[in-house]
């Protein structure tokens, strides 16, 4: 069953693409700050006299799944790869052992979990803390990407997701619009109108032997309508280590460019790969600049920790002390690991050393503490594939929630959920086949193809509606 079907079934604890079989502390009360009053087409009824929930609202979110996750310990992803030498590394399928309980629809879905970023970029008055905020937000959303070594399953073509968080002030609708290759767009709009954010994910797989890459693809555009402004941003490069041998273990890395379409400021960010000695690990680094190059801010952290910014004169002042006490110490080089051997994941250096002056513009989450035994999911991610009776009548057809594979996997039932992924994989097929035998092809429901307004690159734009619910001539892909 090697087939064009299984693209992205070679990653194992991948999350940036279409991978088949990527709010305790800072979940700021957005909804005392804005006017959440939605139209009545967006709820349903009242219960036991207290507020009206949206359709698939939930009032008070799970903090766990129902069952643990499986051990891997008994599965070698080498006994799998080695028997395909040669072979496309598209065609390559994993055990379902190696899959999380989630979508990749889902995945893209846990940029909103630091959504109030957002919200405070839109207050600020000041261009300068508005990209700082946008910055952050940029960074956050790939924060619940540390330690998920786990791999979102594929979407199958038409595939939807939505969430709507009347409490976090925002709606969301995806689609996986495209299979070859693998396109997943999304759209998420402010209830209270403050803010439109949406784009496509198709990252491009390089396989490195002891190491797999993606290399991201598509555009992320946020739009602050009270400001009239743009931005727009790709992701950074994710890369997983040790798919063969060894411990798994997640960097980024990477230039990413923000870009204020209004003003002309850009903020520049360069997510540092760990080095050989792992004194940049999960850094980010990087400046805002306004039209005219000049540097307005240093914002500097860790993308699974925290993010700060300050003054670029205060900032090279506390550089250049830094270099005179001479804190950065000649290390040894250590001998250099063979062919065969794992890449041993860095030591986790110091927490960030704030420089004095700075300020605070984003620190992660706080995890269940069982999350380990959750796929290493955060709290926000422990939440999205919820499910309650009376969501299935107001959900679409083709919604992640009513997936069978991936409710079976998170129900502990791994055999039922390897066997309901083959059969999905096979409708698929059957399904492709059919509309090539009679010519017909594939039309999405709630995107079309365009470019984007900003930068002119091709893009899927969201077409409006979903939110109707008209979902009659959704496709039945379940």
């Amino acid at each position: 069953m090697n087939s064009e079907e299984e693209f992205f079934d070679a990653i194992t604890g991948f999350d940036s693409d279409n991978s088949s079989g990527d709010f305790s502390e800072t979940n700021h009360k957005v909804a005392e700050m804005l006017d959440l009053d939605p139209p009545q087409s967006n709820r349903i009824g009242r219960h036991n006299g207290e507020r009206q929930l949206h359709e698939n609202g939930i009032k008070k979110h799970r903090t766990s799944l129902p069952a643990p996750m499986f051990s891997r310990s008994d599965f070698s992803v080498w006994s799998i790869l080695k028997k395909c030498i040669g072979l496309e590394l598209s065609k390559i399928t994993m055990p379902i052992v190696f899959n999380e309980p989630l979508s990749f629809l889902q995945r893209i879905t846990e940029y909103m979990e630091h959504i109030y970023l957002i919200h405070k970029a839109s207050s600020h008055a000041n261009p300068l803390e508005r990209m700082q905020a946008v910055a952050a937000f940029a960074v956050s959303a790939v924060a619940s990407q540390w330690e998920r070594t786990g791999k979102p399953f594929n979407p199958l073509l038409g595939e939807t997701y939505e969430l709507i968080r009347e409490d976090l002030g925002f709606r969301f609708i995806s689609e996986q619009v495209s299979h070859h290759p693998p396109v997943s767009a999304f759209y998420s709009e402010g209830l209270n109108k403050d803010f439109v954010f949406h784009g496509s994910i198709y990252p491009k797989l390089k396989f490195w032997g002891k190491s797999v890459e993606a290399e991201p693809r598509g555009t992320i555009t946020l739009e602050l309508l009270k400001h009239n402004e743009a931005y727009t941003w790709t992701n950074p490069t994710c890369c997983v280590h040790n798919i063969i041998i060894g411990k798994l273990w997640i960097e980024q890395y990477g230039t990413i460019e923000i870009v204020n379409h209004s003003t002309g400021d850009k903020c520049i960010l360069n997510f540092k790969p760990c080095g050989l000695f792992g004194k940049e690990l999960h850094r980010v680094e990087g400046h805002v600049q306004d039209k005219n190059k000049k540097k307005l801010s240093v914002i500097y952290g860790k993308w699974t920790e925290c993010l700060w910014c300050v003054n670029p004169a205060t900032y090279d002042t506390s550089k250049k002390n830094e270099k005179r006490s001479g804190d950065q110490k000649k290390m040894k080089p250590s001998e250099e690991a063979g062919n065969d051997e794992a890449d041993d994941m860095p030591e986790i250096q110091e927490t960030v050393q704030v420089i004095p002056g700075s300020k605070l513009l984003w620190r992660i989450n706080s995890r269940p503490p069982n999350s380990s035994q959750m796929y290493n999911f955060t709290s926000f991610a422990v939440s999205l594939n919820e499910l309650e009776t009376s969501m299935e009548a107001v959900l679409a057809p083709t919604d992640c929630r009513l997936r069978p594979d991936i409710r079976g996997m998170e129900n502990g039932e791994l055999d039922l959920a390897s066997k309901e992924k083959e059969r999905l994989e096979e409708k698929q097929r059957a399904a492709r086949k059919e509309r090539a035998k009679d010519e017909v092809e594939w039309r999405t429901r709630w995107f079309h193809q365009g470019n984007n307004p900003y930068t002119g690159t091709s893009d899927w734009l969201y077409s409006g509606g979903y939110f109707d619910r008209n979902f009659s001539d959704c496709p039945d892909i379940y």
